[in-house]
């Protein structure tokens, strides 16, 4: 297999939202809502700055080495785990959901990226030791979400009764009968039996999520080092008891959230809005926001009420039943984690762009920002139209109507724009207007309305040139629409959509390497991967 790699800045995707743009831009304006611009000598600065702030690395090792005591796994997984114990060690760490079958492309490119971070930052000040790190969010309970997957524009499905947290649900014969139906059809790729089978290796019955995702992740990146880590853990959590009881008592992260969301330009989309309390009750199959209520907590639709001191007592003995949400997992996983660098989405930089307050309050460090990267995938067949067609694999960014005119425009032979008659249409109108205004000065507005009404008359006849051209161009037309659906199905990125399982069995772990290969860690850039005949 062959690709060539095609690198454009982000601005010109126009798939990016305007709060990511200006942060990649290190625009003044957002540089009051994070801690540095990113880059080496920035996190040279956040290491120093995190060498002052306790960390119980023996505590994270043990509980690491609990995880992987029963997973064959690498020596270089074994080895970053060791490491950790160092006082010069750091993270590097990007986070996401336990989405079946690793869900959306994207999950695939952010642990690549922590890999190829982790990679520079150990060439660039080998002083320091980084480790990448995969924190999977298991206790998030959308599984109407992490629950589906698209494979080649087929949906799939998991049908369960299971309720709370996504990761503490177990695989059942429902889950397995999705496996059969992927194997039909993935099966017929090179690689799809292999795929398939490390599938069913994971993915086995009475198996919770968190497990199944977390061996799958495993076979896929330990030999890059990678460490997966799983948050749903009483020990940890005993670290946070602390930003647990100060969330109940003073109700902080919500306040400092609305101040910064008050102080961020108007023109930017909130990400995330704060509760009362940010914090959730999980037990079992139980995963409820906690409220105040009557001088205590409750457990919303739940009979559970706690009091001060039920509530001080559950907190102590039983860390692992508070779970924070979007607003406070960050604070967590930065407190528990000797991270300098957090790898996120778009929607995730701008939500985290709304709580560094939260992280001074705690006094927990705010890690530098990176946005995860991202991939356009171009088959060779693809690849071969755009190129029949002379045109470039980033013309299709732009919506359908443009793609449609470029291509018409390309391909005529005739004049479609008007341009230099309407400029000699204005200058006789000008001409007029000095003449009727010479005789009667009234006359300069019935001049100026007649230009108007000329003006409109050539914009329609220049759309009935073009609608007549276009028709003769109707099979390159639909050419390309089709090439606009392959490389943005449901008019979405790729990334947003497509899963890894038809990459993978297309072109195997190939495709791994491919993209790591391709990765870029520091400099931010759109990689369009062009695979060659």
């Amino acid at each position: 297999m062959s690709f060539k790699a095609k690198y454009i800045p982000y601005n010109h995707t126009g798939a990016f939202s305007g709060i990511v743009l200006d942060y990649l831009a290190h625009a003044t304006r957002l540089r009051p809502f994070y801690a540095a611009p990113f880059g080496i000598e920035g996190v040279r600065k956040h290491i120093e700055s995190r060498k002052s702030i306790p960390l119980n690395r023996e505590l994270l090792v043990d509980e690491l080495k609990k995880q992987y005591h029963a997973t064959d796994t690498s020596a270089l997984v074994r080895a970053n785990i060791e490491s950790l114990l160092q006082p010069g060690t750091f993270t590097v760490c990007t986070a996401h959901q336990p989405n079946i079958f690793t869900g959306h492309l994207y999950f695939i490119y952010k642990i690549l990226h922590a890999i190829k971070l982790a990679d520079e930052l150990n060439a660039a000040i080998p002083e320091n030791h980084f480790v990448p790190v995969y924190y999977m969010g298991s206790e998030d309970a959308d599984l109407d979400e992490l629950g589906k997957v698209m494979i080649n524009g087929k949906e799939y499905k998991w049908e369960t009764k299971q309720k709370g947290a996504v990761g503490r649900m177990l695989v059942d014969r429902s889950f397995t009968g999705l496996i059969d139906e992927l194997d039909g059809q993935l099966s017929v790729e090179r690689y799809g039996r292999e795929i398939v089978s490390l599938v069913r290796k994971c993915y086995t019955v009475n198996k919770t999520i968190e497990q199944a995702t977390f061996e799958l992740v495993n076979e896929l990146f330990a030999e890059f080092g990678l460490v997966v880590f799983l948050p749903d853990n009483a020990s940890l959590k005993s670290a946070f008891i602390p930003v647990i009881r100060k969330e109940l008592k003073e109700r902080f992260s919500n306040k400092l959230v609305k101040e910064t969301i008050a102080a961020l330009p108007q023109e930017y989309k909130v990400q995330v809005y704060g509760r009362d309390i940010n914090m959730f009750y999980l037990e079992g199959d139980l995963r409820e926001r906690i409220e105040a209520k009557d001088g205590g907590y409750m457990v919303v639709n739940t009979p559970l009420f706690f009091s001060e001191e039920e509530m001080e007592s559950e907190i102590s003995q039983h860390p692992e039943r508070f779970s924070p949400n979007v607003i406070l997992r960050p604070v967590y996983q930065e407190l528990v984690l000797p991270n300098v660098a957090f790898i996120g989405g778009g929607g995730e930089l701008a939500y985290w762009l709304e709580l560094k307050k939260v992280f001074e309050a705690v006094s927990v460090p705010y890690p530098m920002l990176v946005l995860r990267n991202s991939f356009m995938i171009i088959p060779a067949d693809v690849a071969r139209k755009i190129s029949a067609m002379g045109m470039q694999p980033e013309d299709f960014f732009g919506p359908a109507d443009v793609i449609a005119a470029a291509l018409v425009k390309k391909e005529s032979a005739l004049q479609l724009h008007l341009v230099a008659e309407k400029e000699s249409m204005l200058n006789l109108y000008d001409k007029m207007k000095d003449a009727a205004t010479a005789a009667d000065f009234t006359l300069q507005q019935h001049v100026e309305a007649l230009k108007v009404q000329a003006l409109k008359k050539i914009d329609k006849l220049e759309k009935k040139i073009f609608r007549a051209e276009k028709k003769k161009y109707e099979v390159q037309l639909l050419q390309a629409r089709k090439i606009k659906d392959a490389l943005f199905p449901g008019g979405n990125l790729q990334e947003r959509i497509d899963n890894l399982l038809p990459y993978y069995s297309k072109w195997g772990s190939g495709f791994i390497n491919l993209l790591l290969e391709n990765s870029r860690a520091v400099d931010q850039h759109f990689c369009i991967l062009e695979e060659q005949p």
